[in-house]
């Protein structure tokens, strides 16, 4: 497949993840009178059978056996499927309680959180664009925190948990379907456990709500596990800087379906907020396209200087071998 093919089968994969990640809050509202653990256990419990589903279609089972035998990396799962477990479980009742546009401010505010943990935590260090960026999207925070009344926890625990996420899993070796494989079978157990112990009690909505309740709640797997099938295919067809673009799909969805079909308030302080984290990120992209472009232009530079290199190389070996023959005859 050719490039140019390849990148826009990449743009449809991308566009695929990340609007359904960012319809999902549709799913979950059509849930919303279920409990939101409920619905999160339900969402662990059947990702686990999906992930198995997909495991066997592509054949992949050999990594099973190397990730037994690494105990760190197994501790690295068990936490991220915990934090993970924490972002669900959050979102979900975030919907449920009609706090999407606060959910979409979460994911907005996302990458200058993982540009800080970045700086705090492994050191590295910011370009003078991303630095402004933070110190925008902190005001933003201040803005948002006088807009509610309250300091924006929900965006703020969604963001940090993520951003956390991202972190533990730059320390992970696997592909991204084992990688959801082993995390929800660190899942599985307890939130099966959870259903039982709801269903002892009798307060389990799997089989009392019909049919169409039991479907979507079967179908939580599936709706986890797609996006990130298309994630994964769009990564490896497309550069860095485009899935950068593209991940600020998902927030945007939600933000228009938290204006357009649940109607939450917007008033003018909250939109403050919002167009300073949006300024920040503008100015991220911008900074990382700037960024993406210089080193292109140095690789085509390192490029075009080996090939002019390698060009004089030959030309001196061609000397050496036309000189050589001339030498023979004299001596």
């Amino acid at each position: 497949m050719g490039a140019p093919s390849a990148q826009r089968t990449g743009l449809l994969f991308g566009f695929a993840a990340y609007g359904l990640w960012g319809l999902l809050p549709l799913y979950w509202h059509a849930l919303a009178d279920t409990g939101a653990g409920e619905v999160l256990a339900h969402r662990m419990v059947w990702s686990l059978p999906t992930a198995l589903v997909i495991l066997a279609l592509l054949r992949r089972w050999s990594w099973v056996k190397a990730l037994v035998r690494q105990p760190r990396t197994l501790g690295l799962l068990v936490l991220a499927a915990t934090v993970i477990s924490v972002n669900w479980g959050l979102f979900i009742w975030s919907v449920s309680a009609g706090k999407v546009l606060e959910s979409s401010l979460g994911y907005f505010i996302n990458p200058l959180v993982s540009i800080a943990f970045g700086v705090l935590l492994l050191r590295e260090r910011l370009r003078v664009a991303q630095w402004v960026a933070v110190g925008i999207g902190t005001l933003a925070v201040v803005v948002m925190t006088v807009a509610y009344g309250r300091l924006p926890w929900i965006s703020l625990c969604l963001a940090f948990s993520f951003a956390t996420y991202g972190l533990i899993k730059k320390h992970i070796k696997l592909e991204g379907v084992e990688s959801f494989s082993a995390e929800t079978a660190v899942q599985f157990l307890p939130a099966l456990g959870f259903l039982l112990f709801l269903g002892a009690r009798g307060d389990s909505s799997f089989t009392t709500e019909g049919l169409g309740h039991a479907l979507l709640l079967a179908c939580a797997g599936v709706a986890t596990a797609l996006p990130l099938i298309f994630f994964g295919s769009a990564a490896v067809r497309l550069p860095l800087s485009t899935i950068g673009l593209l991940q600020y799909l998902a927030p945007a969805f939600m933000f228009v379906l938290g204006l357009t079909v649940f109607h939450e308030e917007m008033p003018p302080e909250r939109w403050a907020g919002f167009g300073l984290v949006w300024v920040a990120l503008c100015l991220l992209t911008w900074d990382a396209l700037r960024n993406a472009h210089k080193g292109r232009a140095a690789l085509r530079a390192a490029a075009a200087r080996a090939r002019a290199q390698g060009e004089e190389g030959e030309g001196g070996e061609e000397s050496t071998a036309t000189a050589v023959p001339e030498a023979s005859p004299r001596a």
